[in-house]
């Protein structure tokens, strides 16, 4: 059954930075190609840096610059809040986040043959739609809510504009354009990261607790990849029997 087409695909080329909205992306095992694939390690917990310790991450664009290649990423770069290109491992880069957020950096990366599950945390895919969107707008009493404070995969347009009937999907599987297939498995449970603002990194805690209240802190669903390959934006979902 058609539900609705793509609406957005946006990968993340380094953990809790902005992600890169892109127009075709291949599905690897792992979820979307170079999704997470390289992360900031905080070496004073001993654990990934993400927006939760530090949240002006939000405001540093990671981008791929260059040939995909299933042998190697592309080169990684990162556009400071004040404009600055660095390479996303460049010296003067990992001194300003030190200084910014009074930790001792490093740098970890992935290859595209390797199953980076420690970056992504749950899954490999997370998934939204439109409808639940516009739905939580109305809940919080918000004009316009950002859907990138909730760091989908796939944005999904829906035929029918039915809020959160991507949680009915669980346990079944979607087939995304020609050749893609992908398992709902579970829901998503927020955190603060949410009540972050992407373009000022300033927190309003209203948003999280909307959700608390109304939706037991999901939004979104969690998937597997089933059949790897290439989607696009506009392409078909469906809904698999």
């Amino acid at each position: 059954m058609l539900i609705g087409h793509i609406k957005e695909i946006v990968r993340h080329p380094v953990k809790s930075l902005r992600g890169e909205v892109v127009n075709t992306s291949k599905i690897m095992n792992y979820g979307l190609y170079g999704d997470r694939s390289h992360a900031f390690f905080d070496d004073t917990k001993g654990d990934f840096l993400t927006i939760t310790q530090f949240q002006e991450m939000v405001r540093y664009q990671a981008r791929f610059v260059g040939e995909e290649s299933l042998d190697n990423y592309p080169k990684v770069e990162v556009i400071t809040p004040e404009g600055k290109v660095f390479d996303w491992d460049d010296h003067e880069l990992i001194e300003e986040l030190e200084t910014k957020s009074k930790r001792k950096i490093s740098t970890k990366k992935y290859t595209p043959s390797h199953v980076p599950i420690g970056p992504i945390a749950v899954e490999h895919i997370l998934l939204t739609t439109d409808a639940s969107l516009e739905h939580l707008e109305e809940l919080s009493g918000k004009k316009e809510v950002d859907i990138r404070r909730f760091r989908p995969n796939l944005f999904i347009s829906l035929i029918d504009k039915v809020p959160f009937q991507e949680e009915e999907w669980i346990g079944r599987r979607i087939k995304i354009g020609s050749e893609v297939e992908i398992e709902l498995v579970g829901y998503c449970p927020r955190c603060m990261i949410i009540t972050v603002d992407p373009d000022d990194a300033q927190r309003n805690p209203s948003l999280l607790k909307t959700l608390v209240k109304e939706r037991k802190s999901n939004f979104g669903v969690y998937a597997s990849v089933i059949k790897t390959g290439d989607i696009c934006v506009d392409d078909e979902v469906i809904l698999l029997d």
